[in-house]
């Protein structure tokens, strides 16, 4: 087994090992054309990319549909798929050259129940056929807490849940605590954890939704960052 999953008690099959493997290969190979990531490196993208979007794996329900906001490089989504093939993904992205990337991993490693949708979160939470029919919604460093649900919460339907990936956010949770309650979530759990190899601190928050978005949410405009709730 990878040394980075051991270290961080991760048990990855050998065939889910060759496709991260894969996709590690195409995020490097197509970096540079795509602008994807900072972290270049073996080591930096097994630990703060791979593992650190797989270990909050089992908070995703078995069968769940997943939506995931700001999809960029594929984080933590693909790695998901990779070793939950249970779950469905539609990855929203607003860059099209990143939806390009993400449609060539898609293909590359054969992933199926894998939408890839190049639109605005901000549109996409007000789409029918979109609003509200997520049993998860997932993002990882899009935005501040605040401002994350409201781009979120509306595409999950009520008994749902955000599945937030963020860093050390103690002051981004007090200054959410509003905005979770107007767009009908409640935080369920949160859940902190450490990456190996010093990879740093990470914490995932789990908001349950509780009760329908009002339909004014996503404001659009840009005032989810502007003026947060």
């Amino acid at each position: 087994m990878n040394c980075y999953f051991a270290e961080a008690g991760l048990e990855i099959s050998a065939p889910c090992e060759k496709k991260l493997e894969i996709f590690k290969n195409l995020l490097i190979g197509h970096n540079k054309l795509y602008n994807l990531t900072a972290i270049c490196d073996d080591e930096g993208i097994y630990v703060k990319h791979f593992c650190d979007s797989i270990l909050p794996e089992k908070f995703f329900p078995q069968g769940a549909s997943v939506v995931e906001v700001g999809s960029g490089a594929g984080f933590p989504s693909v790695p998901l798929k990779i070793v939950r093939d249970d779950l469905s993904f539609t990855l929203i992205e607003s860059t099209g050259k990143k939806c390009a990337f993400l449609n060539t991993v898609v293909d590359n490693l054969s992933l199926n129940g894998v939408k890839v949708l190049n639109i605005r979160a901000e549109d996409g939470g007000r789409m029918q056929n979109l609003r509200e029919k997520f049993d998860v919604c997932t993002a990882r460093a899009v935005a501040a807490l605040n401002t994350l649900c409201e781009y979120c919460l509306p595409f999950v339907k009520v008994g749902g849940r955000l599945i937030a990936y963020k860093g050390d956010c103690a002051d981004e949770l007090e200054k959410s605590r509003g905005a979770i309650k107007i767009l009908g979530g409640e935080i369920e759990r949160i859940e902190n954890y450490e990456l190996p190899c010093n990879g740093g601190k990470r914490t995932v928050v789990i908001i349950k939704k509780v009760g329908a978005t009002p339909l004014k949410y996503p404001r659009g405009r840009g005032l989810e960052r502007k003026k947060p709730l």
